[in-house]
């Protein structure tokens, strides 16, 4: 399972850079517009991702991050978004790699954004980060598929492939 996520980690990273550079190539006015997505806009949905990684990452290092909501805009421009995300793909990498398996099975007690307690594995916390962000990477991707766009493939074989991972 420590490979496994640690491969996770890195795979975010090449994931999140693939579109990253697909939304830095965007028109201002294309990465902004309201598409009726959850989180509104492609910039809507990025801040998403962000936001909730480092609520995961604050809740298992015992470091609450805090936040209004699940949509505040924590990065307000793109570059800015940008520029955050790939600090962050490289804090994920390393606190990934931080952990054994002992601290891995460790149980985690927190609470979410709208209260509700829960007690689980590092291990599944961790997956469900990973998973969490592939969701709405994909989200993304959809949203780029309506704007002048080619969007990436981000799928898990063509990293495998890529990285020899």
């Amino acid at each position: 399972m420590l490979e496994h996520l640690r491969m996770m980690a890195r795979y975010n990273q090449w994931a999140n850079a693939r579109l990253c550079k697909a939304v830095a190539a965007l028109d201002e006015a294309d990465y902004m517009a309201e598409r009726g997505a959850f989180f509104g806009s492609i910039h809507g949905t990025m801040n998403h991702i962000l936001v909730v990684d480092r609520l995961w990452r604050g809740r298992v290092e015992g470091k609450p991050y805090v936040v209004d909501g699940l949509d505040q805009i924590v990065a307000a421009s793109r570059d800015q978004v940008l520029s955050e995300r790939a600090a962050e793909d490289e804090i994920l990498i390393a606190f990934t790699d931080s952990f054994d398996t002992p601290r891995l099975d460790t149980m985690l007690t927190y609470a979410t954004m709208n209260g509700i307690k829960g007690t689980d594995r590092c291990r599944n916390v961790l997956a469900h980060m990973f998973n969490h962000a592939t969701h709405h990477r994909g989200q993304v991707h959809g949203l780029l598929s309506q704007v002048p766009c080619d969007p990436p493939s981000l799928d898990l074989i063509p990293f495998l492939r890529e990285t020899g991972a």
